[in-house]
């Protein structure tokens, strides 16, 4: 353990597509999506010391996440400790939220996934990037996707990867203020509305845009003012690539955003 704090830059992501192929027997979808990582950015301050007994404390910026074991943060720490043998040691971690939650950007994905890397920066890498994806692919879909970044093809429940080639460009969002769309809600309703036999899925890249617009007024608004616009994974995020959002009451706006290259890193 040669140093005892360091500081990970989490990047979010974008859905350029978003097909759901199936249901899976442990309940998951299989999907097929292209995901693009931008530079919107959460940030976690990761110090350890040693202690008589494991423990984890979370704290942050933000009062819209928990910071206790159901904080995805706390599950990777944890998991990093179970499955590296690591014990004595007390783990803190100041969570700097500038992604908005349940967005459909990742934000919960890369704070867990910068954790778990931070963790291996910290304790002298021991564990091979292939079985950081191995950690990764244990708690969530997107996780593996943000610990890479970059432009990827993602196929499984998302923790299949096949890096494409980079393309920069701008990307500006838009997303109502007042609710967020969980990645449960949205799968519940692509199934319902699939299995029902409704029409027009074919007219969205991303099949849970199709799955949640019908439900929210602020999401059809979003569409008939921008029609090129996009959502971005489970909502409720929307994103243009050709033309920025206007500032208006009742909405985030965040224009000007660039593609990167990498997934989280130390900074």
């Amino acid at each position: 353990m040669k140093n005892n704090s360091v500081k990970i830059q989490c990047p979010a992501k974008i859905n350029l597509n978003l097909k759901v192929i199936n249901k899976r027997e442990d309940g998951f979808h299989n999907i097929e999506s292209v995901m693009q990582a931008i530079d919107l950015f959460d940030y976690l301050t990761i110090s350890i010391c040693d202690s008589t007994e494991d423990e984890i404390v979370l704290s942050g910026n933000s009062n819209e996440i928990p910071y206790d074991k159901t904080n995805l943060v706390y599950k990777a720490a944890k998991l990093f400790l179970d499955e590296s043998k690591l014990s004595g040691y007390k783990i803190e971690v100041y969570i700097e939220k500038n992604i908005p939650v349940a967005a459909g950007l990742a934000g919960g994905s890369t704070d867990a996934a910068g954790m778990i890397y931070g963790l291996n920066k910290l304790f002298d890498e021991v564990f091979s990037e292939k079985e950081l994806h191995k950690l990764c692919a244990k708690l969530g879909s997107d996780l593996n996707f943000c610990l890479m970044g970059g432009c990827v093809k993602t196929t499984g429940r998302g923790e299949i990867l096949e890096p494409l080639d980079y393309k920069a460009f701008d990307v500006n969002l838009i997303k109502p203020l007042d609710f967020g769309i969980s990645a449960k809600e949205a799968y519940t309703k692509f199934s319902k509305k699939f299995t029902s036999g409704k029409l027009g899925r074919d007219d969205y890249k991303n099949d849970l845009e199709w799955a949640v617009i019908d439900d929210y007024e602020q999401l059809q608004y979003i569409k008939t003012k921008y029609p090129n616009s996009m959502m971005t994974g489970s909502g409720s995020t929307y994103f243009s690539l050709t033309e920025s959002f206007k500032n208006e009451n009742g909405y985030w706006v965040k224009n000007g955003l660039k593609t990167i290259k990498e997934g989280v890193k130390v900074i």
